[in-house]
């Protein structure tokens, strides 16, 4: 059997490392000098190395500083229906709730408002023909200031045109009490959430407005709300990148 290039077994034994703990996440991996040295190697054969492993997500870099193992997950999203209702009464949206619970300081920014021609994907969780109006909410959560999540949250123009959810201000307690709200335009409990779930590379805008290094996928989650009467009210296209979250979603069986 053919033995692997250097730069390839130099990657694979810092892998070994971090997946044994030696190397933890958020440390620094040894220099470049000190791998040279380690394997006998040049300097450019130790840079091949960490760039295959920075292209595989294993590593990050910090200018001026080196190498690190990227950090875990920053934010743990519960997903059960007792915890959204909860978080309904409180008032405070989901997201923030549960990054504050976990000692983070979270925002959302609404970065837009406007109706448009419903895109083919948001067209058929609505069951509508594409191209139907409706309002989309762009939005970008941070925590700590760091970006976590872009979300497109879309809404019917024929339900929803002329209420708050089509002004370009925020919602307090967000557009789900609007929903359940008995004056508003629904007035309807919200009963079921289905989320769907798709992994890809991001795309050169996700990666800018999200700050998403080489080599991290990004989770492309839809979520559709209906209602007690079986009405789809709301589709959320949130993208996430992945070395920023776990989810956790608990199942009743009834």
């Amino acid at each position: 059997m053919t033995e692997a290039p250097l730069f390839r077994q130099i990657a694979d034994a810092l892998r070994d490392a971090v997946l044994r703990g030696e190397l933890r996440p958020g440390q620094q991996i040894p220099s470049e000098n000190e791998l040279k040295d380690r394997f006998h190697t040049t300097r450019v054969t130790v840079r091949k190395a960490i760039a295959l492993l920075k292209a595989d997500g294993l590593l990050v870099s910090q200018q001026g500083k080196g190498a690190f193992v990227r950090p875990r997950p920053a934010v743990q999203m519960l997903t059960t229906g007792a915890n959204f209702r909860r978080r309904r009464y409180s008032g405070e949206p989901n997201y923030n709730a549960e990054a504050t619970a976990q000692g983070r300081n979270a925002r959302q920014e609404l970065i837009d408002v406007e109706t448009v021609p419903a895109p083919p994907e948001i067209a058929a969780r609505f069951d509508v023909p594409e191209g139907t109006p409706v309002i989309v909410r762009r939005l970008r959560f941070l925590a700590d200031e760091e970006p976590m999540q872009l979300v497109n949250a879309y809404y019917l123009a024929a339900r929803f045109a002329g209420t708050a959810v089509a002004d370009r201000r925020r919602i307090r307690g967000g557009v789900s009490q609007l929903i359940e709200d008995p004056d508003g335009p629904i007035q309807q409990r919200i009963v079921q959430f289905v989320e769907e779930l798709e992994l890809r590379m991001p795309q050169p805008d996700e990666r800018d407005l999200l700050a998403i290094p080489p080599g991290v996928p990004l989770a492309r989650v839809f979520r559709t709300g209906h209602v007690a009467s079986g009405e789809i009210v709301e589709v959320l296209d949130s993208r996430v990148p992945c070395d920023r979250h776990t989810f956790r979603y608990v199942i009743d069986i009834p």
